[in-house]
């Protein structure tokens, strides 16, 4: 099946922020909250579940569990935007406002990726 071309979009910046988790981890380790165990560890399985699922939606028999499942990860990175803005540390000095914005970035992404359930 031919999907429009925005999904493709949506699948290689998923993609590449996977890959990103292996290029910069340390950077992604810094804003896990101190809650969350097995920091490094949780950042290869997230970027590892990026790259799967940004492919995952670029084929027809795994499309929609693709997005299910994106839309959970990003939920789930919901914890991280918001230790970001309670922690100076992992702001890492970007400021309170731009962090801010994230929130509802997030909600963006996931109205984005359910509207690819209808093709």
């Amino acid at each position: 099946m031919q999907y429009p071309w925005h999904l493709y979009v949506m699948a290689i910046i998923y993609i590449l922020a996977g890959v990103n988790h292996f290029l910069k981890p340390k950077m992604y380790m810094r804003i896990m909250p101190p809650y969350l165990p097995a920091h490094k560890s949780l950042v290869h399985l997230s970027g590892i579940a990026e790259i799967l699922l940004g492919a995952g939606v670029c084929f027809e028999e795994t499309k929609n569990l693709a997005i299910y499942l994106l839309i959970l990860m990003l939920i789930v990175f919901l914890l991280v935007h918001f230790y970001m803005l309670s922690s100076e540390k992992a702001g890492a000095g970007i400021p309170k406002w731009i962090l801010t914005l994230r929130i509802p970035l997030q909600f963006f992404l996931m109205w984005w990726a359910w509207n690819y359930l209808k093709y």
